[in-house]
């Protein structure tokens, strides 16, 4: 056998050996995920993955009497990701515990008429002025959380779930602006002088510093099982702490984030 036919037979035999050595990893590596699959169920727990969007918005309950009406609204696209984990229960797992981390946005626009309502706009030289608006008001919020639900399970049937529980939220980004247009703004009270807005006459305002970092609610939803590892859901989140920090005073009522979270998730 001439050297050239050796270093084939040597190739050869490399290849073979090291398919055979991949066969048995990719066989180890299925097997060992199989178990930790049989292991889970076992121990009653369940691991899913989700992706949906929030469509809601951020609201005094009830309106106030400084809202007079709103005139528009936009929600905008808020895209959630969470992974949990939930410990099923009991002989029959008919109730169970999940945690979850989930990173999530929450956005809208929208234009309301209001009278006597607190404000503090920029003014052309770029100070701030104080009081009292009547008129118009555009509002855009924009805010993204890293979010902890804490949730009660109960299974009905083989395809439905319903859960509820508490939620913690800290919020990475936030945008509380917007613009005043088409009235007045009495200065610093009521009873103060008047500083008109008409025509394409505008002023911004901006309370994105005056967010809270920390907030929190309840959640509450269903989960339809579509197929064997796939999940349909719909999550109401409420938020039941005002938005804005406790030393904000220049909007005199609480505002609150509610929510629709709806979307897919893989169920392992």
């Amino acid at each position: 056998m001439n050297s050239r036919n050796i270093l084939i037979a040597l190739i050869a035999a490399f290849v073979l050996n090291a398919e055979s050595l991949y066969a048995q990893s990719s066989d180890y590596k299925a097997n060992r995920e199989h178990k930790g699959l049989i292991w889970s169920a076992l121990h009653g727990l369940d691991y899913e993955f989700k992706a949906g969007v929030n469509i809601g918005g951020t609201s005094p309950l009830p309106l106030p009497q400084e809202i007079r009406s709103i005139e528009s609204y936009k929600p905008g696209l808020g895209i959630a990701l969470e992974g949990n984990a939930t410990k099923w229960l009991g002989k029959e797992q008919k109730w169970g515990v999940s945690v979850g981390l989930r990173l999530e946005g929450k956005t809208m626009t929208t234009e309301a008429s209001v009278k006597n309502y607190g404000m503090e706009i920029f003014n052309e030289v770029g100070g701030k002025i104080q009081g009292i608006w009547t008129g118009e008001v555009r509002t855009k919020v924009r805010t993204s959380y890293l979010t902890v639900p804490i949730l009660a399970n109960l299974k009905i049937g083989n395809r439905w779930k319903v859960s509820a529980g508490p939620y913690l939220s800290y919020m990475m980004e936030g945008d509380f602006s917007g613009n005043v247009y088409e009235g007045h703004l009495r200065t610093p009270d009521a009873t103060g002088s008047r500083v008109n807005f008409s025509g394409e006459s505008i002023a911004t305002y901006d309370f994105s510093n005056e967010l809270r970092r920390f907030q929190w609610g309840l959640q509450a939803g269903g989960t339809w099982k579509a197929y064997k590892h796939l999940n349909v859901h719909a999550d109401l989140t409420w938020g039941l702490n005002d938005i804005f920090q406790k030393d904000f005073k220049t909007i005199s009522f609480a505002m609150y984030p509610i929510y629709l979270n709806f979307g897919f998730g893989y169920e392992f």
